[in-house]
């Protein structure tokens, strides 16, 4: 009898749910009770006599368990309510999924942070893999979907990144290869990333219970499977997995290798590189990318095996093989690096970590020639390329930049000048614009920083004595590597931002970018290496990195850099103010004079009229040239020290007219010519010029200055064109044809100093330096300034012209907030689909971001998507804060137009007084939920990637409340739509703001971001709080804030649990009241059941007077 009581009051309902509570909340007593269990079970005479209760049945639930997937949210008892059948509906609007554009707008946010990476303008120190690993594992929660949906979301929106750039325009952006890094390398590690991060989860749960040792194979296994599932439905996606032109030999390759294998010749393989493979076999993306997760041990090469993966597997072995040619297998079988070995390798990427660190190997232990050779090497194909091995190599590239002190080692300068041939070979190696970007999405900016910044400190500080012989066979000298480490470091942070961002207006407070300098990237630096190795998931990770590769851990600080921190210190009060007096005859003063002399010996002008009349000069003769040139064998930093009262000199010889504008043009370019560093310097200056508002504009008529004439008005016409076809119309900035074109004399100065710039490899470096900065600061200047700027460097580099032409379009959103907000208008309405004339058709990701930046088509410039550019231009919003708001608005009128089936209102008012008329259930509310998630989505991303957590946080402590507590600009509708329509902006509000929380803070704790995330939910759950108390007097729609609070909470509850247990007991406690008091009687008890031990009796207490 007993038994038989036990086995009843486990089955009783009120009884497994008690018990299933204790099974979440107290797994220490839970484990000795369901020992017990299993006992009584296996070894009860009594039990096995029964004829109703067996062994089987004592058990009901699935104790194994503790996510308590068995017990429904919402019980199908209380859906008495149009707000509570809304809530049914939307438990399981996540799980709603098309084949085609619905279904890839679930993973929307991941193509916008693709596609945002790219942006070549802005050096992220935060890595691209953490930032879509925490954005994947937010995705996946929110939209309820297996792992294997996800894998294949991320796999489609980094192709469909691919795609758009397969025939990219030409300018200072990041190329396809850049793109094929994301894909093949970036969004494989972010796999790898979730796939380790289970397997530590699952370690750590083993070290925690001894007693429990085994894990689970296929508990191990369920985010491997999902990769595996997921690349095979790939193999569906054809359009998407064909190859660019420039990755078909690859693509070749790889399915070439995989045909091979299946064919039984494996045994070859073990002796020959994938390089020496044959090409004849047709190969696509997908091939590409299962080498990549084989490379990394994510899969094994049962892939090969998979249908219709290899098409036709070979009947004998090519005869056609270049075995005799030099490759990766010759130097893995102890070829040395002779010249034709080097030139291949550098122009072939390497395909494994061992031949990587084979190359380490010459490069630490080789001869000089050699250690050149590998430097090289690595700076090649294999850097871009290489993307199998692309996060072993920027690693590689950081270690060998800072090499070992030699021991013993007495010298009086640093030991890093004897390395200078070979150090610069990788500070000239890395500096195009696709290997800086690389760097970025590897997260790897602050260590690079923190590596060049002693370079900086010791060839800086070298004077410049003795010279080497580059590779090139130039003469190198200490000011030149110099030059190129210190011009790589200021692209790492936004020097040339702050002068424009500091007068912006209507901002509290300068944007976060302008406080980004060597000082953070050093800190965070500093961080990124005290916590590597801490979590179960950095074990686990820290297999896949050579063993080879060594750090330093101590912390770096600006102060370990003297004259770095000096010169960063004048730069920065040269940005605050104009130039302090100078004292005559000082050190510094002799360098300035010696400049100025320089400067001026192919103007054939005297240097005296140059001299600054603040340096106090005497009338004095001023040193001949060849005793300037002596005079300027000084460090660097010395020169750099000069550089500005050098500036100051000859803008105001300009501006006196005593310097003609292309004497200066040509001045300053000798000075930059003499010492690159100083380019810097230059930008720095003269942005901060411009701020000012101190100097007469110049006058662009082409005698003077250069002038635009010739294709102004093209330009004008191009910059309508793109603005046209994303739905935005500004009449107020159009270009005056007949007043004359000026622009601020600084500005001036440095487009002319840019234009003299041949685009040839030699040069690059310095015009991806200062093109981006005198972009940034016309951008900043008044209109049409930009446009300006524009036609000359059309005019000067035709190829270029679409690049700068829509770079003048951009300048117009910095200018006007109108624009902005037609341009989010338009984002909505072609990710949607909204309106009846929609030029944007059904809507979708395609629509969204189109097919990216070039001319793709005859007949000069194609307009862009509204999302592309709005990702290219949101950077340079005044103040960004008003985005919450406007955001808010475009959602609620978004959720009208679904509710009344994507048409405008006007639209539907016709409609409805037609004979048939409209009805609201003519539109299914499935479908309506699906495409408001939609829409929240769309604008959660852009309100995230705008402002990050910062804006994210407005939103939820004050724009929220704000709305509820004014319900502004709201048209209230009648009858049966009306309630729908004002529930679906309830449910909108709710996915808005918990998506933006989980894009923001993730869901998890694993983000720095996180550890704000409880106060900033406790400040709004309070609000919540107070006005289901009647605390507070709402002025919304009832049934909008009914469906935001039990969506809100809906969403909590079964995608962020982390969230409700980490938050006050007693705001938990009124929010289940109040809950208690809307009827959703299972969802405040399902919040006190995630929170824990601390509110079990009130669980319990609720559960005992709830009717299950």
């Amino acid at each position: 009898m007993a038994i038989e009581i036990i086995a009843r009051f486990l089955h009783h309902k009120l009884t497994s749910r008690i018990l299933a509570l204790v099974q979440r909340n107290m797994p220490a007593h839970w484990g000795p009770f369901l020992h017990q269990l299993q006992q009584l079970a296996a070894n009860s005479t009594v039990l096995r006599s029964l004829k109703h209760v067996t062994p089987e049945s004592l058990l009901p639930l699935d104790f194994n368990s503790t996510t308590g997937n068995g017990i429904k949210l919402l019980s199908s008892d209380w859906k008495t309510t149009p707000t509570l059948e809304l809530n049914a509906v939307m438990a399981d609007s996540c799980a709603v999924q098309s084949r085609h554009d619905s279904w890839s707008l679930l993973w929307l946010p991941i193509d916008l942070i693709l596609e945002d990476a790219m942006d070549g303008n802005h050096v992220a120190e935060a890595s691209a893999v953490e930032a879509l690993t925490g954005l994947v594992k937010a995705l996946q929660a929110v939209n309820g979907t297996a792992w294997h949906s996800a894998f294949l979301g991320l796999w489609i929106a980094a192709l469909r990144l691919v795609q758009r750039e397969r025939d990219p325009g030409e300018g200072p952006v990041p190329r396809l290869d850049t793109c094929l890094s994301m894909l093949l390398c970036i969004t494989t590690l972010v796999v790898a990333n979730l796939i380790e991060e289970e397997e530590g989860k699952l370690i750590e749960e083993a070290e925690r219970s001894p007693a429990n040792q085994r894990m689970d194979k296929q508990a191990l296994g369920e985010r491997h499977g999902a990769l595996v599932t997921s690349l095979q439905l790939l193999g569906d996606y054809e359009n998407l997995l064909t190859p660019p032109q420039s990755v078909i030999w690859g693509a070749n390759q790889a399915a070439a290798k995989a045909t091979l294998f299946v064919s039984g010749h494996s045994g070859y393989l073990e002796h020959t590189n994938v390089n020496d493979l044959p090409t004849n076999c047709s190969g696509n993306l997908r091939h590409l990318i299962v080498e990549a997760c084989i490379a990394r041990h994510l899969l094994d090469t049962s892939a090969y095996f998979w249908h219709g993966y290899v098409s036709t597997p070979f009947n004998q072995l090519p005869h056609s093989i270049p075995n005799h040619l030099p490759s990766w297998s010759s130097l893995m079988k102890g070829s040395p690096l002779t010249p034709p070995l080097v030139n291949v390798l550098v122009a072939t990427p390497a395909s494994s970590l061992a031949e990587i660190e084979k190359i380490f190997e010459f490069a630490i232990n080789g001869s000089d020639e050699e250690k050149i050779s590998a430097a090289t090497i690595l700076c090649g194909a294999s850097l871009v390329r290489g993307w199998n091995v692309q996060e072993h190599i920027v690693f590689f590239i950081i270690n060998m930049l800072s090499p070992p002190v030699p021991p013993k080692y007495s010298g009086t300068e640093s030991y890093l000048i004897s390395h200078a041939p070979f150090l610069n070979v990788f500070l000239v190696g890395i500096s195009s614009v696709d290997s800086v970007q690389i760097f970025s999405l590897h997260g790897v900016v602050p260590l690079l920083a923190a590596v060049l910044m002693p370079i900086c400190e010791a060839f800086g500080s070298s004077v410049p004595n003795v010279s080497w012989t580059a590779v090139t066979g130039e003469k190198l000298t200490c000011h030149a590597v110099f030059s190129n480490a210190f011009i790589l470091l200021l692209r790492l942070w936004r020097f040339d931002r702050p002068p424009v961002e500091h007068v912006m207006g209507g901002a509290a407070t300068p944007a976060l970018g302008s406080q980004l300098g060597p000082e953070y990237l050093l800190l965070v630096r500093n961080c990124m290496l005290a916590a590597f190795g801490k979590s179960p998931r950095d074990r686990v990770r820290s297999r896949r990195f050579s063993k080879m590769i060594r750090f330093s851990l101590e912390p770096l600080f600006m102060d370990s850099f003297p004259k770095l921190n000096i010169w960063y210190r004048q730069h920065q009060e040269c940005i605050a103010s104009i130039c302090n007096t100078l004292a005559p005859g000082g050190p510094v003063s002799q360098i300035v004079e010696a400049l100025l002399t320089m400067m001026c010996k192919k103007i054939n002008r005297s240097a005296q009229s140059l001299t600054p009349t603040t340096s106090g000069s005497s009338n004095s003769s001023l040193p001949s040239l060849d005793d300037a040139l002596m005079k300027l064998k000084v460090p660097a930093w010395d020169i750099l020290e000069a550089t500005p009262f050098v500036l100051d000199a000859a803008l105001t010889a300009c501006a006196h007219g005593s310097l003609s504008p292309r004497e200066l043009a040509t001045g300053l370019k000798d000075l930059a010519d003499f010492l690159p560093a100083t380019l810097g310097t230059i930008v720095s200056y003269l942005s901060s010029e411009v701020t000012r508002c101190i100097w007469k504009p110049a006058f662009m008529n082409g005698t003077d200055w250069p002038s635009p004439a010739a294709n102004l008005s093209i330009v004008e016409q191009q910059i309508k064109k793109i603005l046209a076809a994303t739905g935005v119309d500004v009449p107020s900035l159009a270009i005056d044809g007949n007043a004359p074109a000026t622009l601020p004399l600084p500005l001036a100065a440095l487009l002319s100093l840019t234009i003299t710039y041949k685009l040839d490899k030699s040069c690059e470096r310095f015009v991806i330096l200062a093109g981006p900065s005198l972009i940034a600061l016309s951008s900043g200047c008044p209109w049409p300034c930009m446009p300006i700027v524009g036609a000359l460097w059309a005019q000067k580099v035709k190829r270029w012209s679409d690049f700068f032409v829509f770079s003048a379009s951009a300048t117009v959103f910095h200018h006007s907030r109108d624009a902005v907000v037609q341009l989010l208008r338009s984002c909505f309405a072609s990710t949607l689909g909204l309106g009846s004339a929609c030029i944007y058709n059904n809507g979708g990701v395609g629509t969204l971001l189109g097919h990216g930046f070039g001319s793709h088509y005859s007949g000069g410039f194609t307009p862009v998507a509204p999302g592309f550019l709005y990702l290219r231009v949101y950077r340079s919003i005044r103040d960004v804060m008003f985005l919450t708001d406007e955001i808010v608005s475009l959602l609620m009128l978004s959720v009208r137009d679904i509710a009344n089936g994507g048409l405008p209102k006007g639209e539907v008012e016709k409609l409805k007084k037609t004979k048939y008329g409209i009805r609201y259930g003519q539109v299914s509310l499935a479908a309506s939920m699906t495409r408001v998630k939609h829409a929240a989505l769309l604008g959660a991303s852009i309100l995230w990637i705008s402002g990050g957590s910062g804006l994210v946080q407005s939103l939820i402590t004050e724009t929220l409340p704000s709305w509820f507590l004014s319900a502004q600009g709201l048209e209230q509708e009648g009858g049966e739509s009306g309630v729908v329509v004002a529930m679906l902006r309830g449910y909108a509000l709710a996915c808005f703001a918990v998506l933006g929380g989980t894009f923001a803070w993730g869901i998890d704790s694993l983000s720095p971001a996180s550890k704000r995330r409880p106060k900033v939910l406790e400040i709004h759950l309070e609000f919540l709080a107070n006005a289901l108390d009647r605390k507070i007097s709402l002025r919304c729609d009832c049934a909008t804030w009914r469906a935001y609070v039990s969506g809100v909470m809906s969403l909590m509850v079964s995608c962020t649990p982390l969230w409700i247990q980490e938050l006050d007991v007693g705001i938990l406690k009124r929010m289940s009241s109040g809950l208690r008091q809307l009827n959703e009687e299972d969802l405040a008890l399902r919040l006190l059941e995630i929170r824990g031990t601390s509110v079990m009796g009130e669980a319990a207490e609720m559960i005992c007077q709830t009717r299950l």
